[in-house]
């Protein structure tokens, strides 16, 4: 897909239809031992091609395509180390409060409601699933405003409202 700051980017799923861009996914996953810088950088990572895409929707990128939707879905490993309280560090300003002792998995919560909330994602889901688990199924969501339902009511309404414009136009 065209950017606006860089000539591309690949996202994990697109959903276009008569040459329009209907929808676009990224999926993400998370396991240890090394959460935090990995959690800096998917957070940056998603800041960005958000800013990118929809720089780049404004421009006129995606021909004359209504605003696409955009999801952001994560899966971030369960484990003592994910779930645990950290610490930060604040050698100048404080941090807000809710990032205080929050855990990998509550920072990343904080960060999927924040990127609905800001307008930079229409929808974004966190599960979260034991390293022995996944493949049979095992996962839990940490918070239901960012778990699966909303986020595929979110996608459909979309995609049903696209197909009633398209029907209107024909």
């Amino acid at each position: 897909m065209p950017g606006y700051f860089r000539p591309t980017k690949e996202w994990d799923l697109l959903l276009v239809a008569d040459g329009n861009l209907i929808a676009t996914l990224e999926f993400k996953s998370q396991v240890g031992p090394s959460f935090g810088n990995n959690f800096n950088n998917r957070t940056e990572e998603a800041l960005g091609s958000a800013t990118d895409l929809w720089t780049a929707h404004r421009e006129g990128a995606f021909k004359d395509s209504l605003r696409p939707w955009l999801g952001y879905f994560i899966l971030v490993e369960d484990t003592k180390r994910s779930q645990s309280p950290v610490s930060v560090r604040e050698p100048h300003f404080r941090v807000f409060p809710e990032f205080q002792n929050a855990s990998y998995v509550k920072r990343y919560e904080l960060f999927c409601q924040r990127l609905v909330r800001e307008g930079l994602y229409n929808a974004a889901c966190l599960l979260t699933s034991p390293a022995d688990g996944g493949a049979r199924g095992e996962f839990a969501e940490p918070c239901a405003e960012i778990g699966v339902a909303p986020f595929v009511a979110s996608l459909a309404g979309h995609v049903t409202a696209y197909s009633k414009l398209r029907e209107q136009r024909q």
